[in-house]
């Protein structure tokens, strides 16, 4: 190129005397205008449309920020920057800037979720693994805070630049929201409407922080295991959560497990008394009146038996609660179940006291010691 193809050149973009953008994607946030060497002339038109703004920087600093309009460019439409510059009288031209166009329409449906599942602890299930997923949608509110902050020299800034860090941030702070809520478990998946908006607004902070405002943020889904679903909804037939329906409901699952592990008639018998046991204990509990509606009306005999010897019943500490009182059998299906231990503290009369699982001697078998209690001294 001959030195008259430069001056030409030069020439052309000094004569340019209008400053304006338009985005012909649907992806850019922020686009630097290209200028020889930043240069602009005195006068110079600026066009801002709508859901545009522009933004001035000058050597790395912010000066003047324009909302949508149209400007002729001088000193009084350029406070900072003339005292920036150390214009007291006006300008001669060019004058030198960087002028970054900025998108401030909405960017909607921008998708979000949990990249590994967040564990919580729930009182009733233990310790339980979640997943959500959803969509957000943004937009820049500061101009100038975002260019500074954000793009710093990026001639061309996408929404990919930005959605990776938006998304990361939102998982964090979903991830804590949840932690803190410390809602039942199955409350997450019912409550996303009040809890998009809880996060929404531990959020929103962060986002005006950079210049971007939060404007809408839902939960599609908070996904859990079939296994743990399943689980909650067999516990939901429960009419009415207490201590003794939950040591029940448990005694259940862990007579389920023992017939099936055990196997054989022997295992099946277990499983099918026990089952009839407890299926007689909650029902007699849903309606106290009905094992007398169906007991037959008899004449009284004429001579009583004595009453049968009842059973040994023990009482176990539950979750810091006394719970029971359950015969042995039972008890050793807790067991089996994990609901108790050999640490669980364990009462039945004939004991000065609460002592564990594994001193009581006719509950070590549950330990699967074979070992006889030592001969008294003779």
């Amino acid at each position: 190129m001959s030195i008259f193809d430069k001056i030409k050149e030069k020439l052309s973009h000094e004569f340019i005397d209008i400053v304006e953008w338009l985005d012909y994607t649907d992806d850019t946030i922020a686009h630097r205008f290209e200028r020889y060497q930043n240069e602009i002339k005195n006068g110079a038109k600026l066009i801002v449309r709508e859901g545009q703004a522009a933004v001035f920087v000058n050597e790395g600093q912010l000066a003047d920020v324009f909302t949508p309009g149209t400007y002729d460019l001088t000193t009084q439409n350029l406070p900072i920057l003339s005292t920036l510059k150390g214009w007291k009288y006006g300008f001669n031209s060019p004058f030198k800037a960087e002028v970054y166009f900025v998108n401030t329409h909405l960017f909607t449906d921008e998708k979000w979720g949990t990249k590994n599942p967040i564990t919580l602890s729930d009182d009733r299930f233990g310790l339980v693994e979640i997943r959500a997923f959803g969509t957000y949608a943004f937009k820049i509110n500061d101009p100038g805070k975002f260019i500074i902050d954000i793009v710093g020299t990026d001639n061309n800034f996408t929404n990919f630049e930005i959605n990776e860090h938006l998304k990361s941030l939102i998982a964090t702070r979903f991830t804590d929201t949840v932690g803190e809520a410390n809602l039942p478990i199955e409350l997450y998946a019912a409550n996303t409407s009040e809890l998009s908006e809880t996060c929404k607004e531990v959020m929103q902070p962060e986002f005006l922080g950079v210049g971007i405002s939060l404007e809408r943020f839902y939960i599609e889904n908070v996904s859990m295991p079939e296994e743990l679903k399943k689980e909650i909804f067999e516990y939901s037939r429960i009419d009415k959560l207490d201590l003794d329906k939950l040591t029940k409901f448990k005694t259940a699952k862990a007579i389920e497990a023992a017939a099936a592990n055990e196997g054989g008639t022997a295992g099946a018998g277990m499983g099918m008394g026990m089952g009839f046991v407890l299926a007689q204990q909650m029902g007699g509990m849903m309606n106290p009146t009905a094992g007398t509606a169906a007991a037959p009306q008899t004449q009284s005999a004429p001579v009583a038996p004595p009453p049968l010897p009842q059973a040994v019943q023990y009482f176990y500490a539950l979750n810091g609660a006394q719970a029971g009182p359950v015969p042995f059998e039972q008890l050793r299906a807790l067991f089996a179940g994990r609901t108790v231990n050999k640490e669980t503290l364990i009462w039945r009369a004939g004991l000065d006291g609460w002592k564990a699982l594994k001193d009581i001697d006719e509950l070590k078998v549950f330990l699967g010691g074979t070992t006889p209690p030592p001969l008294p001294n003779s």
